[in-house]
């Protein structure tokens, strides 16, 4: 069977790898000239930096077992800690090395800056999402959710629509409750205690998975067409033609903005929400004491430490920080820092269209297409989750399993 991948994403890299695996004459389509999409290194300035400022969750389970099949090891490349939300002298909630589902449970009780009353009430409110199994009987957004729960106090200020802002990209009032449910179901509500771990890189983005796959891939006898920008697909009686080369079957994984454009029957309309990680060199010594923190200031949202003095703050989705300039903005973002020293490089990262926006009532697709040989790929497609390399993942090895004919089930 000759299939062909287009599009180099963690969604194509998923879906080249399962199915050169199982046996399929795989052809990788590439617009750029590395593999890694929307999450990949890039150099800057003499340095090799990440194209924006990426965290991923010990829930991320099929992204891991991606990583050990092509080679990499989880366990050299990302610094694993116990989930941590501090905003300094405001809140702070610290999850122990305990079982689950106590590890949450005593976080929440002994979290900083948030009264008895609350603490009891939230517990309550997470025991019954539980038995409800994190389905909720009606869509609305992550605000009205809330409301409705009488979730009105300090955790909705310094974790829940901090953490909604981060896992979907979109601010609560407009982000989709139940995708948020389904985040918060597969970390904070898992029964394993490392799916709620923090894992935060300790490698540049192409070192996780882009790299070793490359390596992979050509091992194993896939084709890499790294700097090709597919311009017609188009299925034939006797197979589906990519720019001109017949194959049994094809995997769409690049964006939803492209996909219509090499296919009509593939246009999915969607809103998008930016991402912009402003990279701050201070002195080598400086450094966080816990390498991710929450900002509260008037437009810094979360601060990752890199290493080195080197610290990442992300924006994420539309917000007040669009009306300043890039001089503007980074004198801001280093003002709420308040570190004792002064920043010596700055460079910073904005990805327009980093992800759909994930609203309530959003209509999006799975793999299936009208011509049963062409699939979707794409974090858009993996309807469970927002815009994360998981869904990514998850929706690539989705595609390849039914194009091998097999059934798929996420890693466990």
């Amino acid at each position: 069977m000759k299939v062909a991948v287009i599009g180099g994403g963690w969604a194509g890299i998923a879906a080249a790898v399962e199915l050169t695996a199982g046996g399929a004459t795989t052809t990788l389509y590439e617009a750029g000239r590395v593999l890694g999409g929307r999450a990949r290194a890039i150099n800057i300035d003499a340095r090799t930096l990440d194209n924006g400022q990426h965290i991923l969750l010990g829930a991320y389970r099929d992204t891991l077992a991606l990583m050990r099949q092509v080679g990499a090891d989880p366990e050299s490349a990302f610094d694993r800690r116990p989930l941590q939300v501090v905003d300094p002298g405001a809140f702070r909630l610290a999850l122990p090395r305990w079982p689950a589902p106590l590890n949450v449970a005593w976080g929440l009780l002994a979290a900083e800056g948030v009264g008895w009353r609350e603490k009891l009430s939230t517990a309550w409110w997470m025991q019954r999402i539980k038995a409800r199994r994190f389905r909720l009987p009606r869509e609305l957004s992550v605000a009205e959710w809330l409301d409705a729960a009488g979730q009105t106090g300090a955790l909705r200020r310094h974790l829940w629509e901090p953490l909604c802002l981060a896992a979907l990209n979109i601010p609560a009032e407009r982000a989709s409750a139940q995708v948020f449910a389904n985040v918060l179901r597969d970390s904070l509500g898992s029964a394993r205690r490392e799916d709620t771990d923090l894992l935060l890189p300790s490698v540049d983005l192409g070192q996780l998975l882009p790299e070793p796959a490359t390596g992979w891939l050509a091992a194993n006898g896939a084709t890499l067409r790294l700097g090709h920008r597919v311009a017609n697909l188009a299925p034939l009686p006797h197979g589906i033609a990519v720019d001109g080369e017949i194959h049994d079957s094809a995997i769409v994984a690049t964006a939803p903005q492209h996909a219509g454009q090499l296919w009509p029957a593939l246009a999915a309309g969607f809103a998008y929400e930016p991402i912009v990680t402003v990279y701050v060199q201070f002195a080598a010594t400086t450094g966080l004491a816990f390498p991710l923190r929450k900002q509260s200031g008037n437009y810094g949202q979360w601060v990752v430490d890199r290493g080195r003095g080197l610290l990442a703050c992300v924006l994420s989705g539309h917000g007040a920080w669009e009306a300043l300039g890039e001089a503007e903005l980074v004198a801001a973002l280093v003002a709420e820092l308040a570190l004792p020293t002064p920043p010596t490089w700055h460079k910073v990262i904005c990805e327009r269209r980093a992800t759909f926006a994930c609203r309530p009532n959003l209509t999006r697709p799975d793999h299936r297409t009208p011509d049963p040989r062409i699939l979707r790929a794409g974090d858009y497609t993996w309807a469970e989750y927002p815009a994360t390399l998981e869904g990514a993942v998850r929706s690539g090895r989705r595609a390849a399993h039914a194009v091998l004919g097999n059934d798929y089930n996420p890693a466990s």
